[in-house]
């Protein structure tokens, strides 16, 4: 029987993500209603933590003091973007702090080429160009730089360098070890934001339900499948499939939350769709610097 590529696992297992992360959308918006978002970041990813702890403990174990502070160092990112992004929300339209968000694809590429000299083909630019329309269709009716767009923007900025701190460090070695630190850190960082007002638990078995759900799936497998996907992937690609969550999310809330299906729906996500077959299909043929390229020396000696 023949196996798939590892990069072509490694994309499918990241739309997968995605759908996951579109499907806690319309949950997170309940759950909120009762649990400060703070809160619900930090008892999500607490519980993501112990169960990662648990289950991956031999991994966790084996990471040389590099790996741990790598993975420290990507777990204070992704919580202060958690954090960044929970605060801008409070201050402006889901819609436009969705596509502020997803600027990370267009920030992913400028970053890595301005601080990693990243090479990026033609067709990723143009897949980049795609993807952003399409989330401006999907998400925008309108939009102002306020204090919540400021907020939400420095957010994508630490998404994007996430995204090019796994593409860079990554290794399939590593990949379930650096996931578990990242969990634990990510709880610390979001423990910070939630402590000063106490802790507001959810107060039934549905709140929990969701709860779990998130912390289970969309925390524990989503962020051990991200890391282990961008050990065999490029940055940019990674960020371009990444913009499929708010296609997924439109989707789960109209088969799930009663919204009905429009145009702007269709096109959007027909839009970024097409930037992922420009950078899955057309990219693999004139490729730029894969993530095994961008990795440091080290790394691909320890992971050899």
């Amino acid at each position: 029987m023949r196996t798939l590529p590892a990069s072509r696992l490694a994309t499918l297992l990241l739309i997968a993500v995605t759908a996951v992360w579109g499907s806690t959308f319309f949950l997170i918006r309940d759950l909120v209603e009762h649990v400060p978002s703070a809160d619900f970041l930090a008892v999500r990813f607490a519980i993501a933590a112990v169960v990662m702890a648990v289950v991956f403990r031999r991994q966790t174990l084996a990471l040389t003091r590099r790996e741990v502070l790598i993975g420290v160092g990507l777990g204070v990112l992704y919580g202060l973007a958690q954090l960044l992004q929970t605060v801008g929300l409070e201050h402006t339209d889901a819609s436009v702090s969705g596509f502020v968000t997803g600027t990370y694809v267009v920030l992913t590429p400028v970053l890595g080429a301005v601080l990693l000299r990243d090479r990026i083909p033609g067709s990723t630019w143009l897949a980049v160009g795609l993807a952003t329309v399409g989330l401006g269709v999907l998400s925008l009716r309108g939009m102002t730089m306020g204090f919540g767009e400021a907020v939400t923007l420095a957010a994508a900025v630490l998404y994007a360098l996430h995204i090019i701190g796994l593409g860079r460090y990554s290794t399939a070695a590593s990949a379930t070890g650096l996931a578990t630190v990242q969990a634990f850190v990510i709880t610390a960082v979001t423990f910070v934001g939630a402590v000063p007002d106490g802790i507001t638990l959810p107060q039934d078995g549905g709140q929990w339900a969701s709860l779990l759900y998130m912390a289970l799936i969309a925390g524990a497998v989503a962020l051990w499948s991200q890391t282990w996907a961008q050990s065999h992937m490029p940055a940019t690609r990674a960020a371009i499939v990444m913009t499929m969550e708010p296609v997924f999310a439109a989707f789960f809330a109209v088969l799930l939350g009663g919204e009905s299906l429009t145009a702007r729906m269709l096109l959007g996500g027909g839009l970024v769709l097409t930037a992922m077959y420009v950078v899955e299909i057309l990219g693999r043929r004139s490729p730029g610097a894969t993530a095994e390229e961008d990795r440091p020396a080290e790394l691909l000696h320890h992971e050899v």
